[in-house]
């Protein structure tokens, strides 16, 4: 008698939590609904930022946030907003020129909530050196919002020379990673759920479109930058494989995981690789200037951290294969769906 892993059933239903991954139900529902819906046909990868027709130097990306908690160790929805739409604009080598912000807020929101989160997306947008230029704001009825949601749109404008796009990974490419990953997901949840590792974990949520700015030099040998956000490292790392059609091998030591998010991770049973991030990024580059963009990331605060972690091949089955501690190869599959809910 075979067994089978149990999948969320849903032709025919309604949408799950794990809908809004970022994982393969993701997936499934932006090809199978949205997409057809809006009569949208991608001329290449889906990407989390577009270029403009007619005016391929400009990049526009939407986002919204509904996060909770509303606070958290190293940010809040304010400060995450910008910081999220921004770095999407980054991921396609693009620097902020304007943001627009929506609110929709929960009848019985109390206004130093409100006034506390605005403040601080004001202060994150200023660091980041881009105007809210517009925005509008809305307010539900008690029950219909869980007290407070923000959309952000933003414009930018590609720096020359960089065309970064989740299909262009190539093979024998160099694998980066600028920072640990695992802070924002378990800081979140530890924060929701009253884990007690508020004092030793805090997001990383933080605008990355300066670390992007220092690879312009590298140039056209910059072909995918990706911020591992919702589903995490492998969810990142399967996207440019699929997009790309290569495989990618990852080395399990070169991976930076802080100590507390280990812990944290082992406690909960939850695999860092699939935990969100906010503040650091993934790039493929060529390889005779991986050496020239690692110092690149390196020279800024935010990318202190950055290392080589693996590479990409040749594999017409685009597998993400992680060599582990253990020296073991591991097959690093897309997630299914959202084992951290309401991170972003």
């Amino acid at each position: 008698m075979k067994s089978h892993c149990p999948l969320p059933h849903t032709e025919g239903e309604s949408l799950l939590l794990g809908h809004g991954a970022g994982g393969r139900l993701t997936g499934r529902l932006l090809d199978s609904l949205v997409l057809p819906a809006l009569g949208a046909v991608p001329n290449g990868p889906l990407e989390d930022a577009a270029l403009l027709p007619g005016d391929y130097e400009l990049v526009l990306s939407t986002d919204p946030f509904v996060v909770s908690p509303l606070f958290f160790p190293g940010g809040d929805i304010g400060s995450l907003a910008v910081h999220g739409t921004v770095n999407d604009l980054a991921m396609r080598g693009a620097l902020p020129l304007a943001l627009s912000l929506a609110v929709i807020a929960e009848e019985g929101l109390p206004f130093g909530e409100l006034r506390a989160v605005l403040q601080s997306a004001g202060k994150a947008a200023r660091d980041a050196s881009v105007p809210v230029l517009t925005g509008d704001t809305k307010v539900v009825e008690r029950g219909a919002a869980d007290r407070l949601f923000l959309t952000t749109t933003g414009v930018g404008r590609r720096i020359p020379g960089l065309t970064p796009s989740a299909g262009r990974a190539r093979p024998q490419d160099v694998v980066l990673l600028s920072g640990p990953i695992g802070l924002h997901g378990t800081a979140v949840l530890s924060t929701r759920e009253g884990l007690g590792f508020e004092a030793a974990i805090a997001s990383d949520s933080c605008p990355l479109h300066r670390l992007v700015e220092a690879l312009g030099p590298c140039g056209p040998a910059v072909h995918t930058l990706r911020d591992p956000t919702r589903g995490g490292l492998a969810a990142a790392l399967n996207e440019i494989a699929s997009a790309s059609s290569v495989g990618v091998e990852v080395d399990e030591a070169a991976i930076p995981v802080p100590a507390p998010v280990a812990g944290a991770c082992d406690l909960l049973g939850l695999d860092p690789l699939i935990v969100a991030n906010e503040g650091c990024l993934v790039a493929f580059v060529a390889p005779e200037h991986a050496d020239e963009a690692l110092a690149a990331l390196r020279s800024l605060p935010e990318g202190s951290d950055a290392v080589r972690i693996g590479r990409a091949t040749e594999d017409p089955a685009a597998r993400v294969v992680m060599r582990t501690l253990m020296g073991a190869g591991r097959v690093v599959d897309m997630p299914l769906g959202e084992q951290l809910p309401r991170i972003c």
